[in-house]
């Protein structure tokens, strides 16, 4: 057999790996015009939180309004004194004088069966409630606070996420599970019985909820562990036993380069099986670091998985001793710092630029066949090479640049490319 009879003989379809979700029941969080839905057909959504004093009325309204601009869909606020609650409709008001329709979400712990009926301005004012089951009380009151809650939703049409966690986990429930647990003929591990204890949490909470007049379309489920291996064995099991939208999010994943990986590689393998319907990046921000970042992390999961757009992404190369020069590197960040900087206005004028695709390579072996496969791309001369820069758009070489400015000539090329090619798009739907 020949080389070429080995190939064909061998060759098949080659699956392209595009996740298929999960069919979930579909809710709507909704705020005046605009309306994000979650699960079902919809797109995965980014949710965050912020991290300022919710009775700081400016101050949270500044920082929701930096979330929402980096791409948060849903933007959740502690809710956790009067004070607070109390701030909540002066905040949504706020946020529409400055033209920003971001839903609010309210998280709930402790008390908020007081905080919802003493302040039905704020229950109306927020667009979803999140509440813990953990920490809606004990024994008999549990089932009565619990309820007011669901009936204050009802009351108000709002969906409610029913976020178990288990540094707060039901320890009624757990000790229970735990006992009958025991006197099996072969006990399961703890860790096993902790997942199902997690999941029983959620499932049971869920189950009273529409018992007492919640629509199921109107609960979302989250069972939230620190641990990468455990979130993905209790969202695997969670997703079989149910069909409510799941909130993905690795709690106190940790901060900087720790909690990126740990949050990126947790979620990636569930959503690549097509298990989430929102995501949260729990990041502790670094001293100094803003709130968004979080926020930016969960865009570029989802982007890389190919399963939303958000900007323009930019291939560049790691770099190698053939690119002893900075200028590769320095003109990477410079046209990401660019594209990032100008989407917010390109949404609007150039409907799909968040497709583009850019490459910034730093020699020639692997420059122009990168910048080939981009809708635009630069091969830099690495050491030794012609001080010349080809520029390839749409698969063809169009430009050689050369001289000083090459980083002022090519981001001029990318941003001529975007008018000519979305601009067209825009004016005909205009």
């Amino acid at each position: 057999m020949n080389d070429k009879q080995y190939a064909t003989e061998q060759a098949g379809d080659i699956d392209n790996a595009v996740p298929r979700r999960r069919k979930t029941r579909q809710a709507v969080v909704a705020w005046g015009e605009r309306r994000v839905t979650v699960g079902g057909d919809a797109p995965v959504r980014v949710q965050s939180m912020t991290n300022t004093d919710t009775a700081d009325i400016v101050g949270t309204a500044i920082q929701v309004k930096e979330l929402a601009q980096a791409g948060s869909e849903l933007v959740r606020l502690t809710v956790n004194t009067d004070e607070a609650a109390a701030a909540v409709p002066r905040i949504r008001d706020q946020l529409d004088r400055m033209g920003v329709d971001v839903p609010l979400v309210g998280d709930f712990h402790y008390n908020g069966h007081l905080l919802l009926t003493r302040h039905p301005q704020c229950a109306q004012a927020l667009s979803k409630y999140r509440i813990n089951p953990g920490n809606v009380g004990k024994g008999d009151k549990k089932d009565r606070q619990f309820a007011q809650m669901i009936e204050v939703a009802a009351r108000w049409q709002r969906p409610v996420r029913i976020g178990v966690n288990w540094g707060s986990l039901d320890q009624e429930l757990l000790a229970s599970l735990m006992d009958a647990n025991a006197a099996r003929a072969q006990p399961r591990d703890a860790q096993q019985m902790m997942y199902e204890a997690l999941i029983r949490s959620a499932l049971e909470s869920a189950r009273r909820a529409e018992e007492l007049g919640l629509p199921g379309e109107q609960i979302l489920l989250s069972c939230k562990v620190s641990s990468v291996r455990d979130l993905v064995a209790v969202y695997r099991e969670l997703s079989r036993r149910c069909d409510y939208a799941l909130h993905l999010g690795l709690t106190e994943a940790g901060m900087g380069t720790r909690g990126t990986v740990a949050s990126t590689a947790a979620l990636s393998i569930l959503l690549q099986e097509g298990i989430g319907d929102t995501i949260r990046v729990s990041l502790t921000p670094q001293p100094g670091e803003a709130r968004t970042q979080e926020v930016v992390v969960a865009l570029e999961i989802l982007q890389a998985l190919g399963l939303r757009s958000f900007t323009p992404s930019v291939t560049a190369c790691p770099g190698c001793g053939r690119t002893t020069s900075s200028v590769f590197q320095e003109l990477a960040r410079d046209i990401d710092e660019h594209l990032r900087e100008r989407m917010p206005n390109w949404r609007r004028e150039y409907p799909g630029v968040e497709s583009l695709r850019v490459a910034v390579m730093g020699c020639i072996v692997n420059g122009p066949g990168e910048s080939r496969h981009a809708d635009i791309g630069i091969s830099l001369p690495g050491t030794g090479e012609q001080p010349a820069a080809p520029v390839f758009i749409d698969g063809e070489k169009r430009h050689t640049l050369r001289g000083e400015d090459i980083a002022v000539q090519f981001i001029a090329l990318v941003d001529d490319y975007i008018r000519q090619r979305w601009g067209v798009r825009a004016e005909a739907h205009g």
